[in-house]
């Protein structure tokens, strides 16, 4: 999630909604200027108990981000309700940041091609490591917390979180779990114009139940499995419904960046930032704040820092802000974090591709959408397809086109490979029939003889 870290008391106020359409076309770039932006997320664990480290204790969380430090990141720090405190790292390979119960977080810088990706990953896995051994603290790849209950999670002082936790269970039954039990990777994409942004963000939104069951990780809860390969997924059906979801105005005529601004406009708001603090406005109208009609900042209107804070808390499938993300997957282990960046940008970066993987989904209709994203949580390619078969049936045909995609780009490393070998483990995954929530069920049903914390010793980093 998004760290906030300067205040925007000098930010350019709105005066017209075309402000707000010109944020998106802001983002507009020509081909050579795209860039690959990876965020992923893992569990922080402490290794003598596989207990969730607390922000403040000794060898906790804040330890854990001072510890990197020594690897050249610099602190970031928020003074709000629980005093100042760091609450993200930033440095030449992006920013390192918190989730509400710690979960960490490295939100990549953009690079130019995926060997780079893959090098920065390592670098972090690297760092992270060394830290970990000193403090005590182990590093877990999976969707979903395997074993904790919401209530022995900690919680990190961060303002905006605080204002979120209030406001979840207001307007659905799985918030929390989204905040402080799951893990995700995703992956930040370029478009060079309206009519780009728009077709490769309905291939995106089509496509993106096949990511999810790609990396389906999260089988597991409070130490049972849970009836769905990835439970993180089925989390956001029921968190808030007036940010998330498959967004169907996406595939109607006439979609470009006004009509994606009208829908963040409808989003209600979570806060607004004034001084180095959150004002809880939970509920509130982006539109009223417009207007100057905000109630807790009577007569004042937002700034473009305002509307790129609201921007950040709609949740949907596919995310517009001045580039395209995707956010389908499950966290997991180092293997397959290059793997979805892989995926999208086959997809996305070469026109031949993108219009071969348009040309597998335009027929769709907006209810055979959703009901696949509706049932691949729980059955993931053994999903229903639109059409008939299964989602299992296209996968192979979708990593072709993103492997030809690829090859396309042909974007080399010093050894001469192309960046088409990332997409091996999902390769494997679709050869072998089996997600990886399959398998560690698999696990927890024979060798692991229904013992599930045997997760921490095959999915640790």
């Amino acid at each position: 999630m998004t760290t906030k870290t300067v205040s925007n008391s000098n930010a350019k106020t709105i005066e017209s909604r075309d402000q707000l359409i010109a944020s998106f076309a802001g983002g507009e770039k020509p081909k050579d200027a795209w860039r690959i932006g990876t965020e992923h997320e893992k569990f922080v664990y402490r290794t003598a108990d596989h207990a969730a480290p607390s922000y403040d204790q000794p060898g906790g969380i804040r330890d854990l981000l001072m510890a990197l430090t020594e690897h050249g990141w610099k602190p970031v720090e928020e003074t709000g309700p629980h005093g100042t405190n760091v609450i993200a790292l930033s440095g030449a390979d992006g920013s390192v940041s918190l989730e509400p119960a710690g979960q960490f977080e490295l939100s990549g810088a953009p690079l130019e091609n995926l060997h780079q990706t893959c090098a920065e990953t390592g670098r972090h896995l690297e760092q992270v490591k060394a830290a970990g051994a000193k403090l005590g603290l182990g590093f877990l790849g999976l969707g979903m917390w395997p074993d904790k209950t919401r209530a022995v999670l900690p919680v990190m002082p961060k303002g905006r979180y605080d204002i979120m936790r209030r406001h979840m269970p207001r307007v659905g039954t799985m918030g929390l779990d989204m905040m402080l039990r799951t893990c995700t990777i995703q992956v930040n994409l370029d478009y060079a114009s309206e009519a780009d942004m728009v077709q490769k963000f309905r291939v995106g939104l089509a496509l993106q139940p096949l990511a999810t069951a790609l990396f389906a990780n999260s089988p597991f809860l409070e130490g049972k499995p849970n009836g769905m390969l990835s439970y993180r997924s089925h989390i956001w059906s029921d968190t808030d419904p007036h940010r998330t979801g498959m967004l169907p105005f996406v595939f109607e005529d006439g979609f470009g960046y006004e009509r994606y601004m009208e829908y963040a406009l409808d989003v209600p708001m979570y806060f607004v930032y004034r001084e180095g603090r959150y004002l809880d406005a939970a509920g509130l109208s982006f539109r009223d704040f417009l207007t100057g009609d905000l109630s807790i900042l009577p007569g004042e209107r937002p700034t473009i820092e305002d509307w790129t804070d609201h921007l950040s808390t709609a949740f949907p499938e596919v995310r517009l802000k001045t580039f395209l993300e995707m956010r389908g997957a499950d966290g997991g282990p180092w293997s397959r974090i290059c793997a979805l960046p892989a995926l999208w940008v086959g997809l996305l970066y070469d026109q031949g591709a993108l219009d071969a993987a348009w040309d597998l989904v335009k027929d769709w209709t907006l209810d055979e959408r959703q009901a696949l994203r509706d049932a691949v949580p729980k059955l993931a390619l053994d999903a229903p397809l639109p059409g008939g078969g299964k989602l299992r049936d296209i996968a192979g045909q979708v990593l072709d086109i993103a492997h030809a995609g690829l090859a396309a780009r042909a974007r080399t490393n010093r050894s001469g490979d192309n960046e088409t070998g990332f997409l091996d483990p999902l390769h494997e995954i679709v050869r072998g029939g089996k997600v990886p929530a399959e398998v560690l069920l698999e696990h927890y049903h024979g060798a692991w003889g229904g013992d599930v914390s045997k997760v921490y010793g095959e999915l640790s980093f």
